[in-house]
């Protein structure tokens, strides 16, 4: 049907699914191929699983002896192979086995090494940073002559090997997230979900003891894993380590790099344990803003709070909605607290102003009315802000007390 290919090319994955449902075929062939080759070449998994919920083959035999399944293998896609891996349950053993031996093919190689012996060309690689806005995670496509892949397939290979109960070494899984040294890539961050999912105690000292090793690389990922470990398996459950953040103290006393440290203090922030309070507070003229953001996290004792109100008026608007969130959760009657929630309604950005009238609304301060004229219009594209609300709450709540 010449509507579902061009639906299909465009990657209108809305148009697509109407005519599925009005009984176009899910294996429509577009130059000899079925239309989940295209969703697969342009990387669009919305087009994708819309295909494979209505029936689509990602197992169909094309006429080069490979597979849709197998092209998005070698293209390198970590969500596209995941759904054509999972659309059948489950996945034939030799089909199973091919994958996970491309993947590790590909992984082993390095997608430009790969790419170049698949091409057998020598030009130069176009490449290109592409961000997945839902997630917030990246990847680097390459382009060499007619081919495009994505390096992906290290997350390929991990996310695969986890779902068919292979447990990979932790070194090697460590490895794989080190070539991709950022903690935003796909890689790193899939490497750091199925290690976090690990709850064990040799995982746990496994990753501790990275901390100590001399390079920041390497101890960022020991921070990413413990606190992807402190949080749980966000799957099936269970936070066996949610209190174990003190056992990090010893650590972020001594780091000296802040993305590691900032990382460490959030894993941390999840214990309450005085000292995590202590090292915290230590840090509240740190040079780096992204460690500052965090001292408001640690703080658990009423005494302590006044110490980070001097936040409250930093340069960076990250740590001062970090101190607004802090305040506007507290529910003691110190008046200080409440001057300082007045002053951050005044604040440049709209979702601090929004975070302080919500803060006094939620402390029963009356100047949360004045306040809330402060706000401005809020966009009406974006979602409906449930804490827009609470002055309303607030002014229905004097108004029982006062007929009471």
């Amino acid at each position: 049907m010449e509507e579902l290919v061009a639906a299909v090319r465009r990657g209108d994955a809305d148009v697509v699914t109407s005519l599925l449902d009005d009984g176009a075929d899910p294996d429509t062939l577009a130059e000899g191929l079925p239309v989940l080759c295209l969703a697969v070449a342009a990387f669009d998994t919305d087009v994708a699983d819309a295909l494979l919920q209505a029936g689509a083959d990602p197992l169909r035999p094309l006429p080069d002896g490979s597979t849709p399944l197998t092209r998005a293998v070698d293209g390198g896609s970590h969500l596209m192979t995941h759904a054509l891996a999972t659309s059948r349950i489950p996945l034939p053993a030799p089909a199973r086995a091919d994958m996970l031996a491309r993947a590790r093919r590909w992984a082993d190689a390095d997608a430009e090494t790969e790419l170049r012996r698949l091409t057998g060309l020598t030009g130069p690689v176009e490449r290109t940073r592409v961000v997945d806005d839902e997630i917030g995670w990246w990847c680097e496509q390459l382009t060499l002559g007619p081919v495009t892949v994505r390096d992906e397939h290290r997350a390929v290979l991990t996310s695969m090997e986890a779902l068919y109960g292979i447990r990979t070494p932790f070194d090697e899984l460590v490895d794989r997230a080190l070539a991709h040294p950022d903690r935003d890539h796909v890689v790193w961050c899939d490497v750091v979900f199925t290690l976090g999912r690990r709850t064990d105690e040799e995982t746990w000292l496994w990753s501790r003891d990275l901390l100590n090793h001399p390079d920041r690389l390497h101890r960022l990922l020991a921070a990413d894993l413990l606190l992807s470990l402190i949080l749980g398996d966000v799957v099936k459950g269970g936070q066996p380590f949610w209190d174990r953040g003190r056992e990090l103290v010893p650590w972020a006393q001594q780091e000296v790099d802040p993305q590691v440290l900032a990382v460490l203090l959030h894993a941390m922030t999840h214990d309450s344990a005085p000292e995590i309070e202590a090292v915290g507070l230590s840090h509240l003229t740190h040079p780096d803003p992204r460690v500052r953001a965090l001292v408001p996290e640690t703080v658990h004792r009423p005494e302590s709070l006044t110490t980070v109100l001097t936040l409250a008026h930093d340069e960076d608007p990250g740590v001062r909605e970090a101190v607004c969130r802090l305040l506007g959760q507290h529910r003691g009657s110190e008046p200080e607290v409440g001057d300082a929630l007045v002053a951050l309604t005044h604040d440049e950005r709209q979702e601090i102003r929004i975070c302080a009238v919500s803060g006094l609304a939620s402390r029963d301060d009356p100047r949360c009315v004045e306040a809330e004229q402060r706000i401005g219009p809020v966009d009406p594209q974006q979602p409906f802000d449930e804490r827009l609300m609470d002055v309303w709450r607030h002014q229905r709540r004097r108004e029982a007390a006062e007929g009471g």
